[in-house]
C-alpha cells in the first residue's frame, strides 16, 4: 500500500520497516482466510478428480448392462479377398457363398481434340446431370472448355466429380461418381458430341448363397460392404470368387475385456479416493480430503456392492470378481471365462439382473418368485451404476458447498484489503506525527539551550 516515507527525519528510526512489520501482524487474519481459500480449492480439485473417475465407472457399468456387450463375435474368412467385421450384437453363425459381382463407381469420358475446344453443344450454356434416374440438375457453365465444364460441375457439390486429362488420345474430360452402386449411376447431357462414354458402368456387389433356383438366394449391395447375411456382421468383398466361407464365433475374450475394464474403473475410483484422503502420520501430512466423510462414504458404497453377492446367485467370486485384503477389486480372468462358458445366462444375470425368467427363492416355504417381481434384486453392474450416479450427485453438492464457502471467504478477504489499507495509512500518519512532534521538541530543546547559555554567569562574590 502506498504512503509517504518518513524514515529517520528526526528520530533516525526505520519507520517503513516498522510499519511493514506491524502490517504483517495485522494481515494474519487475512492470510488465514486466504489459506482457507487455497484449502477449499484443493478440496474442489480433489472431488473433481474423483468425479471424473466416477463418470468412467458409470460408463463402464452401463456398458455391462447392454445385451450387445455380451453378444460379441469374432469373424474369420476362408478367403484373403473377403473380410468380415463384427459389431455389438453379432450372433455366431457361418455362411458359404460365391462373389458374383463387386460394387463399382461409374466412370465416363468425353474426348476433345484440344483443351481449348468447345465442350458444350452449340448454343448450350448448361450441362444436365441426372443421378440414379432422378430429375436432372442443371449446372451453369461460364467457360466453354473442358476445364470450364469440370470446374462448374465440381463447384456444384454433386456426387459426381470431373477432371481434365491429357492423354495419348487427346484431351479427355472424365466424370466419376463418388459412390458405388447402380443407384449412384449418372447421365450427362449438353456436351458437344453427345453423351459421354461409360468406361466403367456403375455396378452393385452381389453374393450368391447356395443355388437360387433350389432354395438359395442372392444378396445385392450398393457398396462392397454387405450386411444382413449374418446378424451383426459385415462382409467386405473385393473381387469375384467362389466357395468363400465366413464364420462368426462367440468372442468370450472380448466379453472378459469389458468385465476387466469395468473392474478397473471401480478400482480407479477407489484408488483416487485413497490418494485424496491419505494421511501420513510420520510426516504429519494429509491430502485435501483426509477425514472427509463424503469421500469415505463413496468408497464404502462401492465396496459394499461387491461383498454381499447377489440373492439367488451367491458370491460374485464365482465369475472372478471379489475384494482383496487391501480394499480393491480383483478380477480372475480364467475364472470368468470358465463360468461364462458353462452358463452365460447365469453370469449375465448376476451382472445385469435383467432376465425376468430367473427364479429366486424368497419365501420360507421355498416358493419361487420371478426376478421381475423382486425389484430389490440387482446385478453387480446395476448396483455400481446406481452407486456411481448417487455418488456423483453427492460430490456435486459438496463442490457447490465448497464454492459457496470460497465466495464468502473472498468477500471477507476483500473487506480486509480495505481495513488493512486504512490501518497502514493510520500507522504512517501516526509515525509522521511522531516525527513532527519530535522535531518540535528538538526545536524547543535548542531554544531552551540557547536561553540558558545566554544567562549571565553566576557571580563568584557571595
Amino acid at each position: 500500500m502506498a504512503g509517504s516515507t518518513v524514515d529517520g527525519l528526526v528520530s533516525g528510526l526505520s519507520t517503513s520497516s516498522l510499519i511493514s512489520q506491524l502490517m504483517q501482524v495485522e494481515r494474519v487474519p487475512q492470510t488465514q482466510l486466504q489459506s482457507k481459500v487455497t484449502t477449499q480449492q484443493k478440496v474442489q480439485s480433489a472431488f473433481q478428480g474423483i468425479n471424473t473417475k466416477l463418470a468412467s465407472l458409470k460408463s463402464a457399468a452401463d456398458d455391462m448392462l447392454k445385451t450387445t456387450s455380451w453378444q460379441i463375435g469374432k469373424a474369420a474368412s476362408s478367403s484373403s479377398t473377403v473380410t468380415a467385421t463384427t459389431t455389438a450384437g453379432a450372433m455366431p453363425g457361418s455362411v458359404s457363398f460365391n462373389v458374383t459381382d463387386v460394387a463399382k463407381a461409374q466412370v465416363s469420358t468425353a474426348k476433345y481434340a484440344s483443351a481449348t475446344d468447345p465442350a458444350l453443344a452449340g448454343g448450350v450454356t448448361k450441362v444436365g446431370i441426372s443421378i440414379g434416374g432422378a430429375a436432372a440438375v442443371e449446372v451453369n457453365v461460364t467457360t466453354n472448355t473442358p476445364q470450364g465444364v469440370a470446374d462448374a460441375i465440381n463447384a456444384a457439390g454433386l456426387n459426381v466429380r470431373a477432371s481434365v486429362l491429357t492423354t495419348d488420345q487427346g484431351t479427355v474430360l472424365q466424370f466419376s461418381s463418388t459412390k458405388t452402386g447402380t443407384a449412384n449411376g449418372f447421365t450427362i447431357t449438353g456436351l458437344a458430341g453427345g453423351a459421354p462414354d461409360d468406361i466403367t458402368p456403375a455396378a452393385n456387389a452381389v453374393i450368391e448363397v447356395g443355388d437360387p433356383s433350389a432354395g438359395g438366394y442372392t444378396v445385392t449391395s450398393g457398396s462392397n460392404a454387405i450386411t444382413g447375411v449374418l446378424p451383426g456382421t459385415t462382409i467386405n468383398v473385393t473381387k469375384l470368387e467362389n466357395n468363400v466361407t465366413v464364420t462368426v464365433d462367440a468372442d468370450n475374450e472380448a466379453v472378459a475385456d469389458k468385465m476387466k475394464a469395468f473392474v478397473d474403473a471401480a478400482n480407479a475410483v477407489l484408488g483416487e479416493i485413497k490418494t485424496q484422503t491419505a494421511y501420513t502420520a510420520g510426516a504429519k501430512t494429509k491430502q485435501p480430503l483426509a477425514g472427509n466423510s463424503t469421500a469415505r462414504q463413496i468408497s464404502q458404497t462401492v465396496l459394499g456392492q461387491i461383498g454381499g453377492g447377489q440373492t439367488g446367485y451367491g458370491s460374485f467370486s464365482q465369475f472372478g470378481v471379489e475384494l482383496d485384503q487391501y480394499g480393491k477389486l480383483t478380477f480372475d480372468r480364467e475364472q470368468f471365462l470358465k463360468a461364462y462358458a458353462e452358463d452365460p445366462a447365469k453370469v449375465m444375470n448376476a451382472v445385469m439382473a435383467e432376465d425376468p425368467t430367473v427364479q429366486i427363492t424368497t419365501a420360507p416355504d421355498g416358493t419361487k418368485i420371478p426376478k421381475s417381481k423382486l425389484t430389490a434384486v440387482m446385478g453387480l453392474a446395476e448396483r455400481i451404476s446406481i452407486a456411481a450416479n448417487n455418488s456423483t450427485t453427492n460430490i456435486t453438492n459438496a463442490i457447490k458447498g465448497s464454492e459457496s464457502l470460497v465466495t464468502d471467504l473472498n468477500k471477507r478477504i476483500d473487506a480486509w484489503d480495505l481495513r488493512l489499507e486504512r490501518r497502514e495509512a493510520a500507522l504512517r500518519k501516526q509515525f509522521s506525527n511522531l516525527e513532527v512532534s519530535l522535531g518540535k521538541l528538538n526545536q524547543q530543546s535548542t531554544w531552551l539551550a540557547g536561553q540558558i547559555s545566554s544567562l549571565p554567569a553566576p557571580s563568584s562574590n557571595g
